[in-house]
């Protein structure tokens, strides 16, 4: 039975992931006293007592929480930005590395990618990784997301009896071009520059779906958008992640199509010149908690998509 603790229950990938392994017969949960939930020490010995322990918190009380547990042999599952571009965190996205699967098998602090990161990465790092494009290409990604990933105050907004009328239709945000995730999404694809990068959120409650436009122009010499699909279709076969013809449904792809899955689609849509590449997923599945219990059963020596809906 593996003991696993859940630092930050309450929140929405926190719940997911506790609801989920609650049904589990492999899992033994340990939980804290909702008065010792903040309590430096209650937390410490949870995390030390735990075999692999959750951390969906923001970012500073990871950060906390990780250094609660810097003398454990604890496996550390991090959920937050924190984490996912230091040095010694391996990257939870096994798919999408060489000998990805052992890596995190054999890592004791993970970094669980982010929702936006995930689609971008997977469309973006094996046409670095394959010569397909040069890292200073100019990338454009726009993608779209259920408001469930706006936190308890956006879910709040969204499930009123009176919402707003802008509530209704998708809002573009982080304007500045500053949004968390552009950091992991420049340095895990391999990019010297950093994307442009428009997320809209959306009157519907989960779902995501990456678009990244490029132009046959930007593909190095001799490449074309055959070269991206066999690349896609060589990398992108798992349970978890499939490069797929199509993904369209009569010439629209809706971005809740995956929603309540663990699983991503690859596509590449477009034309000779001017190619979309496409990834379709859920926010709350491959996009966070998905991913999360992907690397525990990894970690686990479990088939990474053990008890996963796919």
């Amino acid at each position: 039975m593996t003991k696993v603790f859940i630092d930050g229950s309450q929140g929405t990938t926190g719940l997911k992931i506790f609801d989920r392994l609650k049904k589990r017969d492999d899992i033994e949960l340990i939980t804290v006293p909702d008065e010792f939930r903040k309590d430096a020490v209650a937390r410490k010995q949870a995390i030390c007592d735990a075999d692999i322990a959750f951390l969906c918190l923001p970012d500073a009380a990871a950060i906390e929480a990780a250094n609660l547990a810097s003398d454990s042999d604890t496996v550390i599952i991090d959920t937050s930005t924190a984490h996912r571009t230091s040095d010694g965190w391996t990257y939870g996205f096994p798919e999408i590395f060489e000998n990805g699967f052992e890596k995190i098998s054999s890592s004791k602090r993970i970094a669980s990618p982010g929702c936006y990161a995930s689609g971008f990465i997977a469309l973006v790092k094996p046409l670095i990784d394959s010569n397909i494009v040069s890292p200073d290409c100019n990338f454009y990604c726009h993608a779209m997301s259920g408001y469930s990933g706006a936190g308890k105050k956006g879910i709040a907004l969204y499930e009123n009896d009176e919402i707003p009328l802008e509530l209704c239709s998708p809002r573009e945000y982080a304007l500045t071009q500053e949004h968390k995730h552009l950091k992991e999404m420049k340095k895990i694809s391999g990019l010297s520059v950093t994307p442009i990068f428009c997320p809209y959120i959306c009157d519907y409650y989960s779902g995501m779906l990456v678009t990244v436009p490029i132009f046959k122009s930007q593909l190095n010499s001799g490449k074309t958008v055959d070269d991206i699909k066999s690349v896609y279709r060589a990398k992108y076969n798992s349970p978890i992640v499939k490069y797929k013809d199509s993904v369209d449904n009569g010439g629209f792809i809706a971005s809740n199509s995956k929603a309540e899955l663990d699983s991503m689609d690859i596509a590449v849509a477009g034309n000779d010149d001017r190619i979309l590449l496409t990834a379709v997923y859920d926010n709350l599945g491959k996009g966070a908690s998905g991913a999360a219990l992907e690397c525990m059963n990894i970690v686990m020596g479990l088939p990474p998509e053990y008890k996963l809906d796919l």
